[in-house]
């Protein structure tokens, strides 16, 4: 017996470090600053990393977030005399799956800290070197993430010897001309303005300012260079070129942010547009699953706390707004009832005002008797405060006792205090989201958060999952 709850509480432990992993970015909550954030999550990799440790490198192969991903990759690098030697091998592989997918930025500035403290052994500059060489365009990258590649290089014992690309980095004035586009085109910025279209976005842009280019002018002209992501943001600066967007590429959180940031009235007459993008999204992350789903029922939080914080704006709210349309793909058509705690109707106009009704609205949203009821909220119930839970609680003891209806809570905000994401009932399984587009996932892990499956059978969850991203990234 004591082994079984020894097993309980690891499986506890583990599912504490994933939820945290998932939804903390270390960044300012609507309820916890930065610096909490950052001293909670510090401690959950320490804990996890020493006694868990392959569970800690399997979870590189979980839908966790970019900033763990790689505080994940630096602590197990930086800690490489605690692995065995099979360790060592599984983790170069989670290590190397992960950076592949990883934005390029985030890598290079990961490959800084682990110069930064000194990580120079046989394997990291090996993972440095595979990682580089893999990179579809050297010249891009000596570009657009000069500092990092130059860094990367150093570390990683790359002197690029009577090569261009080392002439750029180290030499510079050495020659005349490069034979990369990118790399002349940067030479040239420095005195032709018709150079500056020939460069990616973000270095073209210090250039224009530096030649005093109207700004109208070069959003204009440097639209073919821009990124979707970079064209959404440059929306708003007078340019009609930047503006066109297809939306329906957008990955589904980001596109409802991009719709939150608009104003109402652009709303209502974009409402075809957009509501359109947000379904062909949606359906999109539904993939095989779409239809499949039954009659579901959510509850979606649009409450003042939904507002984020000043460097997560809107956040909570987009993944709320996200996982509608998800539901509604997932549910099929007619499957599916929403209900905002604030009892708006239409998801394309809300906006995060007023308390947070959880417990009313799930009493709304049981009455269906649905055969899912999938609750989005950050767990603040307080209108009246605990109705949600004992609502819950009733529910599945006296109501729902064989569990006709399926349960789920997904929580975008880490709890820095609690070390997880705030729980509304013990009965109801609870898992950390980031972006809707990964609900389907989530739900899978939060099966295990219900306090009755031992590290076993979770360890097993793990290693499938490990199997399949490492054979997705060969």
């Amino acid at each position: 017996m004591a082994e079984t709850f020894a097993d309980l509480i690891a499986a506890e432990d583990v599912l504490l470090f994933v939820n945290a992993a998932v939804t903390s970015t270390g960044q300012r909550e609507f309820r916890s600053e930065a610096f909490e954030q950052q001293l909670s999550l510090s401690f959950l990799h320490e804990y996890v990393r020493v006694n868990y440790r392959p569970v800690y490198a399997a979870a590189l192969a979980l839908d966790i977030n970019d900033h763990n991903a790689a505080l994940i990759v630096e602590h197990l690098l930086r800690t490489a005399g605690e692995a065995s030697t099979d360790e060592k091998r599984t983790e170069g592989a989670l290590i190397a799956a992960r950076l592949a997918v990883l934005p390029p930025q985030r890598v290079y500035r990961l490959f800084r800290a682990l110069r930064a403290a000194k990580v120079n052994n046989r394997r990291t500059r090996a993972i440095m070197r595979d990682w580089l060489a893999a990179r579809p365009d050297a010249g891009h990258d000596a570009v657009k993430y000069r500092g990092g590649l130059t860094t990367a290089a150093r570390h990683a014992h790359l002197s690029f010897e009577e090569d261009e690309l080392g002439d750029f980095l180290f030499r510079q004035g050495k020659r005349a001309r490069y034979d990369h586009a990118f790399l002349e085109a940067y030479r040239r910025a420095h005195f032709e303005q018709a150079a500056i279209y020939e460069l990616p976005f973000t270095v073209a842009e210090g250039f224009a300012a530096k030649h005093g280019v109207p700004r109208d002018r070069f959003m204009e002209r440097i639209a073919p260079r821009m990124t979707r992501l970079e064209r959404l943001r440059g929306q708003g600066s007078g340019a009609e070129a930047a503006r066109r967007v297809d939306l329906t590429a957008m990955p589904l959180t980001r596109l409802a942010l991009y719709v939150l940031s608009l104003p109402l009235d652009e709303r209502v007459t974009r409402r075809t547009e957009l509501t359109g993008a947000l379904r062909a999204a949606a359906r999109r992350a539904a993939g095989p699953y779409a239809g499949t789903w039954g009659r579901v029922a959510a509850v979606l939080d649009d409450s003042y706390s939904a507002s984020g914080s000043s460097v997560k704006r809107r956040r909570p709210l987009a993944v709320a707004i996200g996982c509608h349309f998800l539901l509604e793909a997932l549910a099929g058509a007619g499957a599916y009832r929403a209900h905002f705690t604030s009892g708006a109707r239409d998801p394309l106009l809300v906006r995060p005002l007023g308390p947070t009704p959880l417990g009313t609205r799930i009493l709304d949203a049981l009455e269906d008797s649905p055969e899912r009821l999938v609750i989005v909220s950050d767990g603040w119930d307080n209108a009246p405060p605990g109705l949600a839970g004992e609502v819950l609680r009733v529910w599945r003891k006296r109501l729902d006792p064989d569990r006709r209806t399926s349960v789920v809570h997904v929580n975008p905000v880490y709890d820095a205090d609690g070390f997880d994401v705030r729980r509304l009932a013990p009965s109801v399984p609870t898992a950390g989201i980031r972006d809707a587009e990964d609900l389907a996932a989530l739900v899978e892990i939060a099966q295990f958060t219900e306090g009755r499956t031992g590290l076993a059978e979770l360890r097993a969850h793990l290693d499938e999952r490990t199997g399949r991203f490492l054979e997705g990234a060969t």
